[in-house]
């Protein structure tokens, strides 16, 4: 199992290209705890949120400005935290992404 520690988590360095205000209604439901221009800095982060919390709707929007490397390229490098057991298993198998992999721990020391 790799920790958290060892590794960056997937940071994409721009928003993609195309209609940024359903992105804005996603960061602003799905990160209610920060603004969304907030949420919107760390596009990775965003579409990590999305895979582990976002409804068919949100994954359909998500679908529309990422491609699907970018998706697997967030299960590659996960932030730390976000992936639960349900949606990491779901992503890989969705994404031919086999075996499965151990879900990431946090390293905290």
């Amino acid at each position: 199992m790799v920790p958290y520690g060892s590794r960056r988590f997937a940071r994409m360095d721009s928003l993609p290209k195309g209609n940024a205000p359903d992105l804005v209604r996603l960061a602003r439901r799905l990160f209610w705890w920060k603004s969304p221009e907030e949420a919107l800095r760390w596009p990775g982060r965003l579409l990590a949120q999305v895979m582990t919390l976002g409804s068919w709707d949100d994954i359909q929007v998500a679908r529309r400005h990422w491609s699907e490397e970018e998706f697997r390229e967030v299960l590659r490098r996960p932030p730390p935290g976000v992936f639960d057991r349900r949606s990491w298993t779901y992503w890989h198998l969705m994404l031919g992404l086999e075996p499965v992999p151990p879900l990431p721990r946090r390293c905290l020391t």
